[in-house]
């Protein structure tokens, strides 16, 4: 059968992704992505440590991440996102821009973290107050709040799961309830940290109930890999994706403390 009707496949744009050894959600990123734009994924090197600042610092060194970067390089990605929070806050604001310079030296492409994506979609919103939603344990979630702060962005709320594996079993209801406890009067935006926790369905939900943008991880790290292609991330009436969906009325009074926040 001839099929040179067809011309061929259709151009496609890359996006590398160097991600933790046990990051399991690569499908949820591909939810963000238009259908002209490819990802390309890698892993770091498998350590046995659970979730932890001690792992934060191990999957983000700069060798590894070189590496990673390296393996990349052969599909010819057009821009390259380390997929970690904790790995990319771990270091402080400077620790951050670090590792953005070195995967550009390693790859001769832009490249993006999920947390300077973070203060990047916090830029763009206008969100001076944040509320703050992890999975963490106490110390990891501490060294969230004071990158965030570093950056002069206010923590307004703020609750955490304490987990130290299995993040992307965590289901929406739970990530919903952290949110709810999280969020106080005056917050402008909530974060959900951590790209292992799936966030996708759940966001438009909570912005919905909550009124304020709500982001995420993983859609912080598509949204800003995307900008840097000059296209879009996709996503059912999210405020960072869609701006008119950040206007709404703001959120009444919360008086309850919840358990677990700092």
């Amino acid at each position: 059968m001839d099929v040179s009707f067809l011309g061929g496949p259709c151009p496609q744009r890359g996006v590398g992704v160097v991600a933790p050894f046990d990051f399991a959600l690569d499908r949820e990123l591909w939810r963000w992505v238009p259908d002209e734009v490819s990802l390309h994924l890698t892993r770091t090197p498998y350590v046995p440590v659970e979730v932890s600042l001690d792992l934060a610092r191990l999957v983000s060194e700069h060798e590894t991440l070189c590496e990673g970067v390296r393996a990349l390089i052969a599909v010819s990605p057009e821009v390259v996102a380390y997929a970690c929070t904790s790995g990319s806050f771990v270091g402080g604001i400077a620790g951050e821009r670090a590792m953005c310079e070195a995967m550009t030296r390693a790859g001769a492409v832009p490249s993006v973290t999920t947390s300077g994506a973070l203060l990047e979609a916090l830029t763009d919103l206008g969100a001076r107050r944040v509320a703050l939603v992890t999975p963490y344990t106490v110390s990891v979630t501490r060294s969230l709040q004071e990158y965030v702060a570093e950056a002069g962005v206010r923590v307004t709320g703020c609750a955490f799961m304490g987990l130290t594996r299995h993040i992307w079993k965590v289901p929406y209801r739970d990530v919903a309830d952290m949110a709810r406890r999280a969020v106080r009067r005056g917050t402008d935006c909530l974060f959900i940290s951590c790209t292992n926790l799936p966030t996708y369905d759940v966001i438009p939900q909570l912005e919905a109930e909550l009124r304020i943008p709500v982001i995420s991880a993983n859609q912080v790290t598509m949204w800003a890999a995307l900008r840097r292609l000059g296209t879009r991330a996709v996503g059912p009436y999210q405020a960072l994706i869609d701006p008119a969906a950040r206007s709404g009325p703001a959120l009444p009074d919360v008086e309850q403390q919840q358990e677990g926040s700092t």
